[in-house]
């Protein structure tokens, strides 16, 4: 029902729900989020006040990186996730910050750990990783670099380390 109606508002700006699982969802093209998001927080009867997660999901054969979207609604007590697939080679999503105010962190997030860019972002910058940190370390292509300013990052085997101690 709440896709029916986003889907009334924005046409073809809006994919078809996926099949149903415990998590159904629907993409939505990137440079209709942002009044994808809008009109499930401001309409009467969706109402999703809450933008319960945002999170970044790198599919290097497709060539795509998926924004995804967990939105709520506490009055209704019902939700939707929407999806926006990003060009993996240079991804760019316009921002949802403007209508949450919560995805300001989880932007810099996906950013950081993914390196999409969020167009429109008041404060687009590294949050977990250090600025002159080389490379997006979710990607699935990443590349370990073997250390960071002296300080290793490779660790024996966890399994290799419980032997020894036995």
């Amino acid at each position: 029902e709440i896709h029916q109606k986003l889907q009334a508002k924005l046409g073809d700006g809006i994919g078809p729900m996926s099949e149903p699982k415990i998590d159904a969802f629907a993409i939505v093209k990137a440079d209709r989020i942002v009044e994808a998001c809008r009109f499930l927080k401001e309409t009467p009867g969706l109402e999703m006040d809450f933008c319960e997660n945002m999170t970044g999901v790198d599919y290097p054969k497709r060539n795509v990186i998926e924004v995804v979207y967990h939105l709520f609604s506490y009055r209704h007590r019902h939700g939707i996730i929407l999806k926006v697939e990003a060009d993996r080679a240079k991804p760019i999503v316009p921002t949802v910050e403007v209508v949450w105010k919560a995805a300001h962190l989880m932007e810099r997030e996906i950013y950081d750990l993914l390196g999409v860019t969020f167009e429109g972002h008041t404060d687009l910058r590294r949050i977990l990783m250090p600025d002159d940190w080389v490379g997006w370390p979710l990607r699935k292509d990443y590349v370990e670099a073997g250390g960071y300013h002296g300080v290793p990052n490779v660790r024996e085997n966890p399994l290799v380390e419980l032997k020894r101690l036995d």
